[in-house]
């Protein structure tokens, strides 16, 4: 299967007090702000670092239901948070945090399936950067 997708960004002025605007194939993100303040500081809009940590949460989840259900395993809940850091104009490292429930799995089991997910997901062979993860296996799952 071969999928193609796009996305595209707008971008005037100079890179600290210029602004953007970005948009999805899908029109889940449609002209959403882009600016030098949501990326460095604290502002209105979203920024690259954020939607790399929000497709790679994603991929993640997805690729551990596929893992889980080729050992048929039925997960309630992935949850996973991506923390993707940028230092020194790059990104340093991307950490994932999985809470999930999964009846009937045993840890090793789990830890098994997560790391696999962490190392085959099309998202992460993306990155040139240390992925850390840490995965949870609980009766109880923050949302």
């Amino acid at each position: 299967m071969k999928l193609t997708r796009h996305a595209s960004a707008i971008w005037q002025g100079t890179g600290k007090d210029g602004k953007g605007a970005i948009s999805t194939q899908s029109k889940t993100l449609d002209n959403d702000q882009l600016s030098y303040k949501s990326r460095f500081e604290s502002g209105v809009g979203t920024n690259p670092e954020e939607l790399i940590a929000a497709a790679h949460a994603g991929c993640f989840s997805m690729k551990l239901a596929f893992v889980l259900s080729e050992l048929d395993y039925t997960p309630t809940v992935l949850h996973t948070t991506a923390k993707v850091t940028l230092e020194d104009g790059g990104v340093s490292n991307i950490t994932l945090e999985l809470h999930a429930q999964i009846p009937n799995i045993s840890d090793e089991e789990f830890q098994k399936a997560a790391l696999d997910a962490k190392e085959n997901c099309p998202i992460s062979k993306l990155f040139n950067t240390e992925i850390t993860l840490n995965a949870t296996l609980s009766d109880v799952v923050l949302t």
